[in-house]
């Protein structure tokens, strides 16, 4: 038995499974294709997790494609994080030529244009159906992570959320967290310290400064209400096929603050929400995170913790993640280790230290006989992939250089023209874009203030008009005594301060937009 028939025994073998699968393409050897020799991903261990790394322009995003496709038409809904983008072509059928005809014939199989039924989801400003959760779903110790508080932090955060539990005060956005910071700074300080204990003004300070970090990289936009239920996640349309959710991404690329915040409050919510699966047959639902690196490159040690412990356990609630980068190197290595399936598109070598990556990029793959692993890294063409998965027992198939197929729907983005019309058709963007702006902790807490200066202003009437031998106190003296008239004062003072900064082209920032509540 010569090598190539030995080859192609080894990747008959290791690629035939019992269960359904996806047909991702066909091997290489040698720099042949082999027609009808051909790589597929199991979808049993789906939800082990997966790699889809290479340089810029290798066909990462094409891969996601067809991934995606091959989910989506054997009833698996799945999630996409589009930071580029350029996703949204999977609600329109491709469009066949020349290039892509030699590509599927070397495989064997003929290309078929199709379209996916796709919802269009964000966090921001972007078309589509709104993803919000309130700041009491994240929880305290959750909220803390977020904002990387310290231990004595976290318990002045934890104080707040008791206390608000205790008065039936609604923590929905970050105005409502806020104003309770400064509710138990001033007003409320000793009220609090009597059931509660000492309050540090200098970690509320440091606290509210986090919170307004926060917000500057808008995350009010995606605190509040109404909250997004992860059961929407898991539809299937009426001919049978997994409803894939694109989450609008493209205005956050600067934002990574925000982005691994949403990102692990969706993972904990779907981590509480779901049910358990263990190794089911089919996952109940595949996330593919494009630009990976944005989740971990500012995350604190506390959050990226936090991440990967939940990545760890997601995969028993029948969760699948896949993480899109251009270097394996981009994801921590606690985190690399838990990823089954691998997808390498090519690799540059331009410096020596870009050499020493890919000699180390190299071991993460099986010994191969039949390739030189360094080199097979950095010789493939565009839409060729280095692949290796777990098979159904949980052992890593052979390595293979694989001709992936073209994608079935367009490579393209979508019209403006396209997405309204997309938008048009949802079914649950008048659930979750409706404006809600319900009675909370903000709105409660300025009544209370403003009765307690209501009643002090009568008391101090009433004083005067009793003692006659001292002058009545005039109309200006009493606004300007009156708390809540001070701290309408320092906002003012704020205000003012922030348009002369501005004008003076120092800095400033502009003035806090009213949150719209979807």
């Amino acid at each position: 038995m010569d090598d190539k028939e030995k080859f192609i025994n080894s990747i008959n073998e290791g690629y035939t499974f019992k269960g359904d699968s996806i047909l991702l393409g066909g091997s290489i050897f040698k720099s042949e294709n082999l027609p009808g020799v051909h790589v597929r991903l199991p979808l049993k261990t789906m939800n082990r997790h997966g790699l889809i790394a290479g340089a810029t322009g290798t066909g990462k995003t094409k891969t996601l494609q067809i991934i995606s496709e091959g989910l989506s038409s054997k009833s698996v809904p799945v999630l996409m994080m589009d930071i580029k983008g350029d996703l949204s072509g999977l609600a329109q059928p491709g469009v066949t030529n020349p290039k892509i005809d030699e590509r599927m014939q070397k495989i064997g199989v003929p290309y078929i244009p199709s379209a996916f039924p796709v919802e269009l989801l964000s966090i921001s400003n972007e078309k589509g159906a709104r993803l919000r959760a309130t700041v009491s779903e994240f929880g305290p110790v959750l909220f803390s992570k977020i904002l990387e508080l310290n231990d004595t932090q976290a318990g002045l955060v934890a104080i707040i959320f008791k206390y608000c539990d205790d008065n039936r005060l609604p923590l929905l956005d970050l105005k409502d967290f806020k104003k309770m910071l400064q509710y138990m700074s001033e007003e409320g300080k000793k009220e609090i310290e009597e059931s509660y204990g000492k309050i540090s003004t200098t970690s509320t300070g440091t606290i509210l400064r986090k919170v307004i970090e926060l917000e500057q990289q808008q995350a009010d936009l995606f605190f509040g209400e109404t909250s997004f239920e992860v059961e929407d996640l898991l539809r299937i349309d009426s001919n049978g096929k997994g409803v894939i959710s694109i989450i609008r991404l493209t205005d956050i690329q600067n934002k990574p603050k925000l982005f691994s915040t949403f990102l692990l409050c969706l993972l904990v919510e779907i981590y509480n929400t779901f049910p358990e699966e263990g190794d089911a047959d089919v996952p109940k639902l595949v996330m593919f995170i494009d630009e990976a690196h944005l989740l971990f490159q500012e995350a604190s040690k506390a959050l990226l913790s936090q991440i990967e412990s939940i990545i760890k356990l997601i995969r028993s609630k029948g969760v699948g993640i896949f993480f899109c980068t251009q270097n394996p190197t981009d994801i921590p290595d606690s985190v690399l280790s838990q990823l089954g399936m691998k997808v390498q598109h090519s690799l540059r070598a331009f410096t020596a230290n870009d050499r020493k990556q890919i000699k180390l990029i190299a071991q993460n793959y099986p010994i191969s006989e039949f390739y030189d692993i360094e080199e097979l890294l950095t010789s493939m063409g565009t839409g060729e992939a280095a692949v290796t998965v777990l098979s159904e027992k949980g052992n890593p198939t052979p390595l293979s250089a694989t001709l992936l197929c073209a994608p079935a729907s367009r490579m393209d983005v979508l019209n403006e023209n396209e997405i309204n019309e997309l938008v048009s058709r949802s079914k649950i963007i008048q659930k979750y874009n409706e404006v809600i702006d319900r009675e909370s902790a903000f709105e409660i807490l300025t009544n209370k203030l403003n009765a307690a200066a209501e009643q002090s202003n009568k008391t101090e009437e009433d004083s005067a008009a009793n003692n006659g031998g001292k002058e009545e106190k005039s109309t200006v003296e009493k606004v300007l005594t009156s708390t809540t008239a001070r701290q309408v004062g320092r906002t003012v003072a704020r205000e003012l301060t922030r348009g002369l900064l501005g004008v003076l082209g120092i800095g400033g920032s502009t003035r806090r937009k009213k949150t719209s509540w979807f």
